[in-house]
């Protein structure tokens, strides 16, 4: 049965215009008239009912970037002009072929309508054993469509006939099943190109689809995860996982990577000469716990009522959230230690979780430092919030003791030391105490971080990090008589200990009177 797509009106007048240059290229170049396809992610969409603002253009029988220059010459032709904005070509840019980008053929990316248009012909691939960069030709509609990741990617609409088509003969079908399925036998598939896994995953996740049960079993071969290690540049990896954590279903995506036995080939850092392995078999209970937060989700209304409390002192806007995503993923490295540090390197100055995140998925330099402010700050917040709910904390010295309420002053210094992302950092101590303790724990675990964080609130101490000083060096100087020196850092802690005990003071004489009384502890004369 022929199935067809509702287009918008910006769609219906890029469609028109796509095969008005293609009508042109056939009258007016050396060109024979190509035939045009939306492809792949933009096909899915639609049928989905879903919005999708990019979409890529197959071409039969030229490269992109001659379609594109084709186009250009169309439409300065003036006979044209009158039919289109003279701005409706929002600028060609050559993409030119580099192995190491997979940008294999002339492609071009341009803005026409509103709308991210890819120009790229159809096109076959050949591998090598090494390299998940293949050797690539014109092909056909069909050799386009088995080159793909996923059957239900792989749909085409036919711009001349206004028609899907479904070279895969599967697409569809597998579209109403609700199943992710490779387009040729799943072993080859990953073989060829290992990042095909994780774009399975990313999909299934996303569209709630089912991953066949062949491709699961091929996803979890040790041949297969090893060339997912030796051919796939780790900023991909970085790329994929990036999108799974912002995407729909992030819970849904790790979940996956667990069961498919994927994290330690996924989640490592790739320069470790140890072979070092996480411990993942508690770790779906940080991702449970997080889930649970984020819906506000519990059998008991009570405890329901304390994730709602945390997921809005911690979780407050979409980029929160992600970050509690990329740091739930690094639960079971949160321990972790960096195998014989070298005190000469800056690299092995970095906790291991943020190794991985620089190395093993190169994400951008933010990130890597919000996951190595919560892996040094671990410990320090959970005596905290062990200190408030009254539990026993295990001193440096292996003895256990009841800790002293914190006063405000220790909670706004411990504050102003972690920084202006404590709140990921405590979403982090958080997920680790989860995971490190038995199930039916967890909820409890839940309520004392509630309660501890609704107190740093009732103090208006959430914003401590950048409560600007009353007092500076200079001033403390001139009141003791001495110069600047090493007793200057104590000092100032002394007078910021002050003004977070008197929350009301504008002026600085009290806390250098403060500071000249607890002149002992300077270490001066």
């Amino acid at each position: 049965m022929a199935v067809s797509i509702d287009l918008t009106d910006q769609e219906r007048s890029l469609r028109q215009l796509l095969l008005d240059v293609s009508k042109y290229i056939g009258e007016k170049t050396k060109y024979t008239e190509p035939v045009l396809r939306f492809t792949g992610g933009w096909v899915r969409d639609k049928l989905l009912d879903l919005t999708s603002k990019d979409i890529d253009v197959g071409i039969s029988s030229m490269t992109g970037y001659n379609f594109g220059l084709c186009m250009k010459e169309f439409l300065v032709d003036s006979s044209v002009q009158t039919r289109y904005d003279q701005n409706v070509l929002g600028g060609l840019a050559k993409i030119a072929a580099n192995p190491e980008k997979s940008k294999h053929l002339e492609t071009v990316t341009t803005k026409i309508l509103d709308l991210e248009i890819d120009l790229v012909n159809l096109r076959k691939e050949t591998y090598l054993e090494d390299s998940r960069n293949p050797t690539m030709e014109f092909g056909s509609p069909e050799e386009d469509a088995l080159r793909r990741d996923a059957t239900v990617n792989a749909l085409f609409y036919n711009l001349s006939t206004c028609q899907v088509e479904d070279f895969t003969g599967k697409g569809l079908d597998d579209m109403a099943k609700r199943i992710i399925r490779t387009p040729l036998a799943p072993y080859q598939t990953f073989k060829d190109d290992p990042l095909r896994i994780l774009r399975c995953i990313r999909f299934a996740s996303k569209l709630g689809y089912r991953i066949e049960p062949e491709a699961e079993q091929v996803m979890s071969d040790t041949r297969i995860k090893h060339a997912l290690r030796a051919k796939i540049s780790r900023e991909r990896i970085g790329i994929e996982i990036e999108k799974m954590l912002k995407g729909p279903k992030p819970y849904t995506a790790l979940g996956m990577i667990d069961r498919l036995g994927l994290y330690n080939t996924i989640f490592t850092d790739p320069k470790c000469q140890q072979n070092i392995l996480a411990n993942t078999d508690r770790w779906a209970q940080a991702c449970d716990l997080l889930l649970g937060i984020i819906e506000s989700s519990s059998e008991s209304k009570q405890v329901a009522d304390f994730t709602s409390s945390v997921k809005n002192l911690l979780l407050t806007d979409r980029e929160s959230v992600f970050w509690a995503w990329i740091l739930c993923a690094l639960v079971p490295w949160a321990r972790t230690e960096v195998p014989n540090p070298k005190k000469t390197s800056t690299r092995n100055m970095l906790p291991y979780a943020s190794l991985v995140t620089r190395e093993g998925l190169k994400t951008e330099n933010r990130i890597t430092n919000v996951v190595e402010n919560a892996v040094m700050h671990l410990n320090e917040i959970i005596a905290h919030k062990n200190a408030f709910t009254d539990r026993e904390v295990q001193t440096s010295m292996g003895q256990k003791r009841k800790p002293e309420t914190l006063k405000r002053e220790d909670i706004g210094m411990a504050i102003k030391r972690w920084g202006a992302q404590w709140r990921s950092s405590a979403v982090f101590a958080l997920l680790v105490e989860a995971a490190e303790s038995n199930l039916d724990q967890v909820p409890e675990l839940t309520t004392q971080y509630a309660l501890w964080l609704e107190n740093i609130q009732k103090l208006d101490l959430g914003n401590a990090y950048s409560l600007k000083p009353l007092v500076n060096g200079n001033q403390l100087a001139a009141a003791l008589g001495v110069k600047s020196g090493p007793w200057t850092k104590r000092a100032l802690e002394i007078a910021m200990e002050w003004q977070f005990r008197n929350p009301e003071a504008i002026l600085p004489e009290g806390g250098i009177a403060e500071v000249l009384e607890r002149k002992g502890e300077l270490g001066l004369p």
